[in-house]
C-alpha cells in the first residue's frame, strides 16, 4: 500500500511471460506521485496567505472605498467577495491531494464481479473497442452489454466477444433506469460500470477491487480520459508543474476535475461516483434504494444519498479507461448544460448543504463543486461592469489610485499564485479563462433551472460518425458581449477626445475599465475563435484514429503505419500496388503481437518520391483479429493469445 506520506508505488501491468511490453499510447496515466510535505505545507502556506490578503483587501474596500456612486461599486465588491469564497472553497477541496490509502494489485477475489455498459445509441465503431477491452480484463468477470436501444445487431457483438446482453422495454429514467434493472436481474457483489465509449485499460478491476477489503466502501471512483485528445478540450501542455506529475499527457480541461480536485476530496470523504470508469458495491446501492432516477446527474446524485447512510467513496487516481471527450462546442456546451442542471436538480432536492447525514467537510466540498456552477454570473459581472463604467462614467473605487493599484494588484496575484499552485498545474491561467467564456452561456442557463419545478430530460450526447462536417455556432451571449465590448470602448476613446456629452470625473478608473474591457474582449474573441475553428467541426470519421508509427506489411509490400482505429488505417507506402477492388492483407506488429487484418483501400493520396498514403478500412466480420487490436491499442491485455476468462451472471 501507499498513503499520503509514503513514495508512490505505481500498479503497473503484469508483464507477460515472453518479456514483451505493452503498447504505451497515453502517457501521464499513471498514479502521480506523492508530494513531498515541504511542498504541500508551501502550497498550503501559499493558499492562507492568499486568503488572508484577500480578506484583508474585502474589509478595506468595504470601510474606505465603497463611497460615491454606490450601485456600481457594491456589486463590484460583491464580485470580488464571491471571487475570494470561490478561493476559499478551492483550497479547502485541494488541501491535500495524495490523502487515499492504495491497496495493491489483486491477483484473484472471491466476490462476484461484473462489469456493466449502459448504452443507448451508439455505433459499432464506439461500441467495438469497449466490449472487447472489457471481456479482456482479469480477474475473472461477467460483461454485461445493458442496451437501452433493443438492437440485434448489438447482441450479436456481444455475443461474438463474449459478452452478455440485456435489453429492458423502454428506457424509463435513461442510465439509471438502466442500471437498475440490470441490477434487479443480474446477481453481483460488485460491479464496475462504463460508458459505451470508455475503454478499460488492465488493471481496471484488479487495481480497484482490493479496497473492497473494507466492507464500509460503497464506490471506488477512477479519472476520466480521452483517447480522442484532437477533442474541442484538449490543448498543449505548457505547465512544468503537470508534467512533473503526470508525465507528457496534454492538457484536458476535465484534467484539474479529475486528477486534482476529485482526490482532493479524499481528504473530506467527499469523493464522489462520475458515472462511469468506477466500480460500485451492489449490497451499498440496494441499501439507498439504487441508483438515483430524480436528476439527470444520477451519480452524485447517489453519492449523497450513500453519504448520508454511512457508506464510504474513494478515489482511486490511475487512469484505467479512456472514452471519448466532446468533439466540438456543441457537444461540449451540452455536457455542462446537462451537468449544470443536474446539480441544481440536487442542490434543490437534496440540500446537502443543510439536511443531515453529512458530514461538515463533505457538506462543504459538496458546496464548492455545486456552488461553482454560479461562477459564471462572476463572470458575466467582470465582463460587464467595465462596460457600465465606459457607458456611464461612474465611479466603482472611492479611493487614490495610489492606494487602490498596489492594493489591488497584491490581492491579485497572490489569488492567481495560490489557485495556480492549489490546481497543480491543471489549469494554466490564460486557457482556463477562455473556456470559462465558451461555457458562460450554457452554464448561466444551468443554473437558472434552480428556480424551475419541471422535469429536464436526459440528454445523450451524440458520438460516433456525423452526417456532414459543420462548425459549431457560437453563443449568442458572446456575440452581444463581444459587441458591447466594442461599441463601450469606441465610445470611451470619442469621450476621451471630447466628441460625446460624457465626462469621466476620476479618468483612472475609466482607464481601467477600458483595460479590463480590452482584456475581456480578447478573450472572449479566443472563445469565438475556438468554438468556430474548423478544427473542431464534426467528425465524419466513424471511429478515432491513433497516431501510431511502426513497419507494416500490405500483402507482400512493406509500409509504415500513420494511424490507426478498429475500423482501419492509414499507411505510407514507397511502392504500393495499383488501385482495385481486390482486398488487402495488412500484418502489423504492435505491443509485440503479429495482428492480421484484410482491408479494402478506400482512397490514396499520391507522395512526390513515387509512393502514397493508403487509406484502408478492415472487412467487417474479423471479431478475434480487430478484438486483438482494441485491447492492444488500448492497453487492455498485456499477453498474447490468452483467452478472456468470462464468468456467468447468476440470476436473482
Amino acid at each position: 500500500m501507499r498513503s499520503g506520506g509514503t513514495a508512490p508505488s505505481t500498479p503497473a501491468p503484469r508483464p507477460p511471460a515472453d518479456g514483451r511490453e505493452p503498447l504505451d499510447l497515453f502517457p501521464g496515466g499513471g498514479l502521480p506521485p506523492v508530494e513531498s510535505a515541504a511542498r504541500r505545507r508551501a502550497i498550503q502556506a501559499a493558499a492562507c496567505l492568499a486568503l488572508a490578503v484577500s480578506v484583508a483587501y474585502l474589509v478595506w474596500r468595504a470601510g474606505f472605498t465603497l463611497g460615491g456612486d454606490l450601485w456600481v461599486a457594491i456589486p463590484l465588491w460583491l464580485l470580488e467577495l464571491h471571487a475570494t469564497v470561490g478561493l476559499a472553497l478551492f483550497a479547502f477541496s485541494l488541501w491535500n491531494v495524495d490523502h487515499a490509502t492504495v491497496p495493491a494489485p489483486l491477483t484473484r477475489t472471491d466476490l462476484r464481479v461484473g462489469l456493466l455498459i449502459p448504452t443507448y445509441n451508439e455505433p459499432l465503431e464506439i461500441l467495438f473497442p469497449t466490449i472487447a477491452a472489457a471481456v479482456a480484463l482479469e480477474p475473472a468477470h461477467a460483461t454485461v452489454v445493458l442496451d437501452d436501444g433493443c438492437r440485434p445487431w448489438v447482441r450479436a457483438l456481444a455475443a461474438s466477444l463474449g459478452a452478455q446482453y440485456l435489453t429492458r422495454e423502454g428506457n424509463d429514467h435513461a442510465k439509471a433506469g438502466n442500471l437498475n434493472h440490470a441490477l434487479a436481474v443480474l446477481d453481483f457483489d460488485v460491479v464496475g460500470v462504463l460508458d459505451a465509449d470508455h475503454v478499460a485499460r488492465a488493471g481496471f478491476l484488479t487495481n480497484t477491487l482490493a479496497y473492497f477489503d473494507d466492507p464500509r466502501i460503497a464506490v471506488v471512483q477512477t479519472p476520466q480520459a480521452f483517447y480522442n485528445v484532437d477533442s474541442f478540450e484538449h490543448g498543449r501542455n505548457r505547465s512544468r508543474l503537470n508534467r512533473a506529475r503526470h508525465g507528457a499527457a496534454p492538457f484536458s480541461e476535465q484534467g484539474l476535475f479529475y486528477r486534482v480536485i476529485q482526490p482532493g476530496k479524499n481528504r473530506w470523504g467527499a469523493a464522489f461516483w462520475c458515472g462511469t470508469n468506477a466500480v460500485v458495491r451492489v449490497d451499498a446501492l440496494r441499501d439507498i434504494g439504487g441508483v438515483a432516477c430524480e436528476t439527470v446527474t444520477e451519480d452524485m446524485h447517489t453519492t449523497i444519498r450513500l453519504h448520508r447512510r454511512g457508506w464510504r467513496t474513494v478515489y482511486h487516481n490511475e487512469v484505467l479507461a479512456h472514452g471519448l471527450a466532446a468533439r466540438n462546442a456543441d457537444e461540449y456546451q451540452g455536457q455542462r448544460l446537462r451537468w449544470g442542471t443536474g446539480a441544481m436538480q440536487i442542490l434543490r432536492l437534496e440540500r446537502p448543504l443543510t439536511r443531515r447525514g453529512l458530514t461538515l467537510g463533505q457538506r462543504l466540498s459538496y458546496a464548492a463543486t455545486i456552488l461553482g456552477w454560479f461562477d459564471a454570473w462572476r463572470t458575466l459581472g467582470y465582463v460587464l461592469l467595465p462596460l457600465v463604467v465606459l457607458a456611464s462614467g461612474t465611479n466603482p473605487v472611492h479611493a487614490p489610485m495610489a492606494a487602490f493599484l498596489p492594493a489591488f494588484l497584491v490581492t491579485f496575484v497572490a489569488q492567481r499564485f495560490a489557485l495556480g499552485l492549489l490546481a497543480r498545474g491543471q489549469a494554466p491561467q490564460g486557457i482556463a479563462t477562455l473556456f470559462d467564456m465558451v461555457r458562460l452561456q450554457s452554464n448561466i442557463r444551468a443554473t437558472i433551472t434552480f428556480l424551475t419545478r419541471g422535469e429536464h430530460a436526459f440528454t445523450v450526447t451524440t458520438k460516433g460518425i456525423t452526417e456532414e462536417r459543420r462548425r459549431s455556432p457560437a453563443p449568442r451571449s458572446l456575440w452581444v458581449l463581444s459587441a458591447a465590448s466594442v461599441v463601450a470602448l469606441a465610445w470611451f476613446g470619442a469621450t476621451l477626445a471630447g466628441l460625446t456629452p460624457a465626462h469621466y470625473r476620476v479618468v483612472w478608473t475609466a482607464y481601467g475599465a477600458a483595460f479590463w474591457a480590452v482584456v475581456n474582449l480578447a478573450f472572449l474573441g479566443g472563445a469565438l475563435a475556438r468554438i468556430r475553428s474548423d478544427r473542431f467541426a464534426s467528425e465524419r470519421r466513424g471511429s478515432v484514429r491513433l497516431a501510431l508509427g511502426g513497419a507494416v506489411g500490405l500483402d507482400d509490400r512493406p509500409g509504415l503505419l500513420v494511424d490507426v482505429s478498429t475500423g482501419g488505417a492509414m499507411v505510407r507506402c514507397e511502392d504500393p500496388a495499383p488501385a482495385g477492388d481486390d482486398p488487402v492483407e495488412v500484418t502489423m506488429r504492435l505491443g509485440g503481437q503479429d495482428i492480421r487484418l484484410v482491408a479494402h483501400e478506400r482512397g490514396r493520396q499520391p507522395l512526390g518520391d513515387g509512393g502514397a498514403l493508403l487509406r484502408l478500412q478492415f472487412v467487417p466480420g474479423q471479431v478475434t483479429q480487430l478484438a486483438r487490436l482494441a485491447t492492444v491499442l488500448f492497453g487492455s491485455v498485456v499477453d498474447d493469445g490468452r483467452t478472456p476468462v468470462v464468468a456467468e451472471a447468476v440470476a436473482a
